[in-house]
């Protein structure tokens, strides 16, 4: 899987990302949402490949979005077997966020990308559109803190892991009514928070690389997202749980049930029997092979983002293989015709 289509999964983000780059604060998050989805879709359906979405825009066979259950690519044709090797026709299982962030893509600001995990047919976890409360944390830390601790628990023991102060540790928070009190403690603890709007996948991630001044992610978020950042630091030896929530109470918020009993019933619909379950990465993208892959949107801690000059633009994006155990930052030029310059800038 990681040797046949590894670079064109590259150009997949890189195409979603060049797409929405193009309405960055125009204050369109829809707009810059679907033309990512569609430039993504695009170019999987040129992919020799057996596709299909388990992490996308909900589960809407008629949605305009990449939808859970669709199915990508050239090898899912009624007659693909005439033209797709038996390997090409190996089901993919595949998580997509088009445009994580649209509202950073929509008023200008850092952080968003387009990105995707995939694994061999049930190497992803099926996550409905919920939340999930969330822990990330350096490769050194991993199997050493726990998201059944407090955070003033956790920061004690990744403070011992790396070697540092607790006051030189920063943790990334969503900036919710929600997260009013774990804000408060992890200052108490004396660690330094960082705020975020929106997009913890690249939050998640920046935990596993040093230099970044990020170390730590603490907090609820997407669920979907929660398993695309699980696949990366998966690929990476990072430390990644996460936990289902499904009380509406808790995320004071929208986009979850009606219902703790409605949701609750819905789990158990999908299999889920557990719905208190801490799952780790391994458990959230358990295929024996994952890869990530992510490009930026708008500029971020750990890639540039889209840079549009006189016919063409430039992208920078990143890959992840567990299988060839590779991390590649690809930095791309993509010319229109006759381009007047190539900018390196």
């Amino acid at each position: 899987m990681d040797n046949t289509i590894s670079l064109e999964i590259i150009e997949v983000v890189e195409q979603a990302a060049i797409a929405s780059a193009k309405w960055m604060g125009k204050g369109e998050k829809n707009t810059a949402d679907e033309v990512a989805v569609e430039a993504m879709r695009d170019r999987m359906n040129k992919i020799h490949m057996r596709g299909r979405i388990v992490i996308g825009e909900g589960e809407r066979d008629d949605a305009p979005m990449l939808y859970i259950g669709e199915e990508v690519g050239i090898c899912t044709q009624p007659n693909a077997s005439e033209f797709c090797t038996i390997e090409e026709l190996q089901e993919i299982d595949i998580a997509v966020d088009p445009c994580e962030g649209t509202n950073l893509v929509a008023y200008g600001q850092n952080g968003s990308m387009a990105v995707l995990a995939i694994s061999e047919k049930g190497g992803l976890f099926a996550a409905p559109d919920f939340y999930m409360n969330k822990l990330a944390a350096p490769a050194v830390a991993a199997g050493h803190v726990d998201i059944r601790n407090t955070p003033t628990q956790n920061l004690k023991i990744l403070s011992e892991c790396m070697d540092r102060a607790i006051e030189e540790l920063v943790v990334v928070v969503m900036d919710r009514p929600r997260h009013d009190g774990l804000i408060a403690e992890i200052r108490q603890a004396g660690a330094r928070v960082r705020l975020i709007s929106d997009g913890d996948v690249s939050a998640a991630i920046s935990c596993a690389f040093a230099g970044t001044n990020i170390h730590a992610l603490m907090g609820i978020g997407a669920a979907p997202e929660g398993v695309i950042s699980a696949a990366a630091l998966r690929c990476v030896g990072g430390h990644f749980q996460g936990q289902l929530i499904y009380d509406p109470a808790i995320v004071k918020t929208g986009l979850i049930g009606e219902s703790k009993e409605s949701n609750i019933a819905r789990l158990q619909s999908m299999g889920i029997t557990d719905p208190d379950k801490v799952y780790n990465a391994n458990e959230l993208a358990s295929g024996e092979n994952v890869l990530f892959a992510a490009c930026g949107i708008t500029s971020g801690t750990l890639m540039e983002g889209v840079r549009f000059f006189g016919g063409g633009a430039r992208t920078e994006s990143l890959i992840i293989s567990s299988q060839s155990k590779t991390v590649r930052f690809v930095d791309t030029i993509h010319m229109n015709n006759n381009p007047r310059t190539i900018s390196l800038n």
